[in-house]
């Protein structure tokens, strides 16, 4: 039920509300009021694992072939060529595995009252605003995400000079900003 009594109806192209209960995620259900209808609960895509991740992966990669390239060049070096990609690769697979965690702990949330987004691994970060506090919506594309069809929606609030939050890594970004416009409009607004 919104606010009014009235049934929640489905905006724009949003998934169907769910009620709180439905979502699996204990510690978003605590931070939901009671009757706060979720109108979009989003991930971003797994995609994000290898993209946030690339210029660190890059930089293994350079640090790893000059490392195995100094093994041939000097013979004084301790370490072997194939001990150098060995430490390459598995400080590459740490990298991943990290970013998975950050993908994992990351979770996007439009309600009929509020927008949220919680993220972090160790130093757990979560940011909500009222709808009607939300002055404005923007949608960025990196290059990897155009490639990917992948954006960034960029939320900012009255009063802040920047945006202040990021959805980020989003799937169909332009679909999910109008949702979160129309979602806006008719609750926000009122």
């Amino acid at each position: 039920m919104t606010r009014d009594g009235s049934p929640p109806r489905r905006i724009a192209a949003a998934a169907p509300a769910i009620e709180a209960a439905e979502i699996n995620d204990p510690q978003l259900a605590q931070m939901l009021a009671p009757g706060e209808i979720v109108i979009l609960y989003l991930k971003p895509s797994l995609l994000f694992v290898p993209l946030a991740s690339l210029s660190s992966l890059l930089g293994i990669a350079l640090v790893t072939f000059i490392f195995a390239w100094l093994d041939r060049k000097f013979i004084w070096i301790p370490w072997t060529d194939h001990q150098a990609i060995a430490a390459g690769v598995f400080l590459g697979a740490v990298r991943l595995a990290w970013q998975f965690l950050e993908w994992v702990s990351r979770v996007y949330v439009l309600t009929d009252r509020r927008v949220l987004r919680r993220k972090g691994v160790l130093r757990v970060s979560v940011f909500e605003c009222r709808l009607s506090q939300v002055q404005q919506t923007a949608v960025f594309q990196s290059l990897r995400e155009r490639v990917t069809f992948l954006g960034t929606l960029c939320f900012a609030t009255a009063g802040a000079a920047a945006f202040v939050a990021l959805w980020e890594f989003v799937p169909r970004p332009f679909e999910v900003q109008r949702t979160v416009a129309d979602v806006i409009e008719r609750y926000g607004r009122s």
